[in-house]
């Protein structure tokens, strides 16, 4: 997959400090097409410039990652700075009754092909395109000269924040950066014009060298460059109806439509091979939002291209907004278990491949989101099973607060009380559907949507399928471990065990009595105290 952005950032502390008061961060969310960036220059005059420039940084980060879908990137914006100037004040006038969390912010976000921005102080933010370089920011900072460097607006200085917020649209091999007032009051723009281009750590270092070395103030960069233009962008922008009133025996764009599995889906021929459309929803017509969430599933699709799932295209020219899938002819895991369990050959092979397509993801900074039997293909060929997962609409960025993301049987119960998804809480739902697979039945019991589970394990799947393997049930059980702290964290670790059973630990639970637990090793412990206790008893005996 072609990368459409490219980052790099760099700081340097002033003079022969070891550490400056600046603070940057840069966070890619693949999932979202979105890209943040931003620098915080602490106020070196206040007690605690540099950790209001952090927690600024931090703050944003997290907030942006996980703020409600509906929310513009503007309002969002305005609400996240807001947020962090009312706490720093706050706490600045209860802990020191003057204003001492004090930092510049400049912000920039980029979704798709468009920029926005925002900064409250002197740290800029520079667009360089076509070999003009313009400052989009606007600084906070006194005219009279003398004292330009004094700031009138910064995070934490009063209770009311004055954001400056701009839009503009971003074209292949634009650069941006943003930067510390300790870059530009070092070095002129026909500078910044010459080494934008090589980055930020080599524009940081070379301002340095400019100086012998001996930075005035702290110095940091942020470059982004725009490699090639959004395909997510490109695709939200095409101009197609959303289709409204499909009927059975309609062709479109040479596909002729068969049978509907549901209300966006249909099973169609072309050239007597057989597809799957899937339609935009027709909510997306009038909520932008629905149409976002199914351009992006249509982006995974395309790109997500590797044998875990079926076959799509997104088709160059097309009358409606779809996307083709490969027809698969198998059936769900779901109908399949309804008939009998999985044998363990197959479960094995089921979980080896759940963890492999987790793994992938990752590269992307994703997971599936709603692993279960209902969006997993079986499919038998020379008379062996093999496995395929569907939904590409659930596929969402890994550690989002994703809360509509998954089946509330299969979600972890850290998830059910709204903590991010990553790859602990979707092993646990690869265990909960290994777990079905095997005994036909949920471990915890089926969970209802908004309910409180008390997650007490129903029965040992060796209970309900003699045939499991100790060790297997022991991989199964740690894999759906209430605590998540004695779950697999990582999938690495449950595949290994899966490729060596002979390396797995029995699995115990430690909230139950030793003698539930272990009843072996409580009778040996109670042997040997019994023996020790005996002994005791002799020794004193032979003594009298």
């Amino acid at each position: 997959m072609k990368k459409t952005i490219k980052t790099s950032a760099f700081s340097l502390a002033k003079g022969k400090e070891l550490r400056g008061d600046d603070f940057y961060g840069v966070k890619t969310l693949a999932d979202e097409d979105l890209t943040i960036a931003i620098v915080c220059d602490g106020v070196g005059s206040a007690k605690k410039g540099g950790e209001a420039a952090q927690r600024v940084v931090h703050h944003l980060l997290e907030n942006f990652k996980n703020r409600p879908k509906s929310w513009s990137i503007e309002k969002s914006l305005k609400t996240f700075i807001e947020s962090i100037n009312s706490i720093l004040y706050k706490e600045s006038m209860a802990d020191y009754n003057r204003v001492e969390f004090i930092t510049t912010l400049a912000i920039a976000i980029i979704q798709g092909n468009r920029l926005y921005g925002a900064n409250v102080g002197d740290s800029r933010i520079y667009l360089l395109r076509d070999e003009k370089l313009v400052q989009l920011s606007l600084d906070h900072a006194m005219d009279e000269k003398g004292y330009e460097n004094v700031l009138t607006n910064a995070i934490g200085l009063e209770e009311e924040v004055e954001i400056y917020y701009f839009e503009n649209n971003l074209k292949k091999d634009d650069k941006l950066l943003l930067c510390s007032d300790g870059l530009y009051n070092s070095v002129d723009e026909d500078f910044l014009k010459k080494y934008i281009p090589f980055g930020a750590t080599y524009l940081v270092k070379e301002a340095s060298r400019s100086v012998d070395d001996d930075l005035s103030d702290d110095t940091t960069a942020v470059v982004v460059e725009i490699l090639e233009e959004s395909q997510m962008a490109k695709l939200k922008a095409q101009n197609l109806p959303i289709a409204t009133n499909l009927k059975k025996g309609q062709v479109i764009d040479g596909y002729k439509l068969k049978k509907a599995l549901n209300e966006n889906t249909w099973l169609c021929e072309k050239r007597g091979l057989e597809y799957y459309l899937k339609f935009a929803p027709k909510e997306a017509i009038e909520d932008s939002a629905i149409l976002d969430l199914f351009v992006k599933e249509a982006w995974n699709a395309k790109r997500l291209k590797a044998g875990f799932f079926p076959k799509a295209v997104i088709p160059k020219k097309r009358s409606y907004r779809y996307y083709v899938m490969e027809a698969l002819d198998g059936i769900t895991l779901k109908e399949y278990i309804k008939k009998k369990p999985l044998h363990i050959e197959d479960a094995i092979n089921l979980a080896k491949m759940l963890l492999r397509m987790g793994q992938y993801l990752l590269k992307f900074d994703l997971v599936h989101g709603d692993i279960k039997p209902e969006n997993i293909i079986v499919l038998e060929k020379n008379g062996k099973l093999k496995f395929k997962a569907i939904d590409f609409g659930s596929i969402t960025q890994l550690y989002s607060l994703n809360n509509r993301a998954g089946t509330p049987s299969y979600l972890s119960p850290e998830r059910l009380q709204g903590a991010f998804i990553n790859e602990s809480s979707e092993i646990f739902a690869i265990g909960v559907t290994l777990y079905e697979s095997l005994t036909q039945k949920f471990p915890y019991g089926e969970i209802e949507p908004f309910s409180n589970p008390e997650f007490k394990l129903k029965k040992r799947p060796k209970e309900l399928n003699p045939n499991i393997p100790e060790w297997l049930e022991s991989v199964i059980l740690r894999s759906i471990e209430k605590d998540k702290e004695q779950r697999y964290k990582h999938y690495s670790e449950m595949n290994y065990e899966l490729e060596n059973s002979d390396k797995v630990k029995p699995y115990f639970d430690k909230s139950k009595p030793l003698i539930e637990r272990n009843p072996v090793l409580a009778y040996k412990i109670g042997f040997f105290i019994m023996l020790l206790v005996n002994f005791g008893l002799v020794t004193v005996l032979f003594l009298r």
